[in-house]
């Protein structure tokens, strides 16, 4: 997928939402603090990169970015990229392809190229072509229970017809996770053991999280998986694995890294 002799390659990705994960499992929240919870989480996803010099990808939806405009523009000023994830993160018709991506251009006054399906659900892909786009990035190719099921996906990045599918990253053979529910479950050698698994395996890695883990989410009825190592300790387990990542590997966006791999 690259060439040797160079590092691998880490995709980091956030979406940026708002945060309606509570209505999912019965609990009632008011749009401003949702909007509230996934603006500021996404502040604090932008200072923890700029640690780092890391420019990742946030899949924002058009929601979002119409709420926080100077937040979107920060991102774009710090060197992020912006990507669509849809217009709202808990409705979608096929129309909002198109608005999401020009709500976005318009907020943040870069090109959108690229897109993810708000809980990786199917997208059509003729559709996205129509409305502009080059890359997708909605299949992890995993088996998550009660979610979906696409393990016999393929695992790797590839240009189908001069358009870019670049899944989220999963180890060969077992399909062990890479994505957030299994980073803050399980104990931190076995995220760098699978991750280096992958990067060995695949040359890249592309990881997703959300800016509201960065939140503190107790108090909101979820399920433990998802409350547990919320706020101050995800940040403090996620620079961890930055610091680890950033001193053997090198850090694309997705459409640097789509762009790379339609020129190979």
């Amino acid at each position: 997928m690259m060439p040797s002799d160079e590092r691998p390659a880490v995709l980091l990705s956030f979406d940026a939402e708002e945060f309606d994960i509570p209505l999912e499992f019965g609990r009632s929240l008011s749009e401003d603090e949702q909007f509230r919870i996934g603006a500021d989480g996404t502040e604090r996803s932008l200072e923890l990169l700029a640690e780092f010099g890391i420019r990742a990808t946030f899949f924002t939806t058009g929601v979002l970015a119409l709420r926080r405009p100077e937040l979107i523009r920060r991102a774009v000023r710090e060197g992020h990229e912006i990507a669509s994830h849809a217009l709202y993160h808990s409705r979608f018709e096929p129309a909002h392809l198109r608005e999401s991506k020009d709500v976005l251009e318009q907020v943040a006054g870069v090109p959108v190229t690229g897109f993810r399906m708000p809980r990786m659900a199917p997208v059509d892909l003729a559709k996205l072509r129509e409305a502009g786009y080059s890359y997708d990035s909605s299949v992890n190719p995993i088996w998550l229970p009660g979610r979906y099921n696409r393990f016999f996906e393929s695992r790797r990045a590839r240009v189908e017809d001069g358009f870019v599918r670049i899944p989220l990253s999963a180890t060969p053979v077992i399909r062990w996770p890479l994505f957030w529910l299994a980073f803050k479950n399980q104990p931190r050698w076995l995220s760098r053991l699978t991750t280096s698994w992958v990067l060995r395996a695949d040359r890249a890695a592309a990881l997703y999280f959300h800016p509201w883990e960065l939140m503190d989410n107790t108090g909101f009825s979820l399920p433990k998986a998802i409350a547990r190592c919320s706020g101050e300790s995800m940040m403090s387990r996620l620079r961890e694995h930055l610091r680890w990542l950033s001193a053997r590997t090198r850090f694309q966006t997705y459409a640097q890294f789509a762009e790379q791999l339609r020129r190979e």
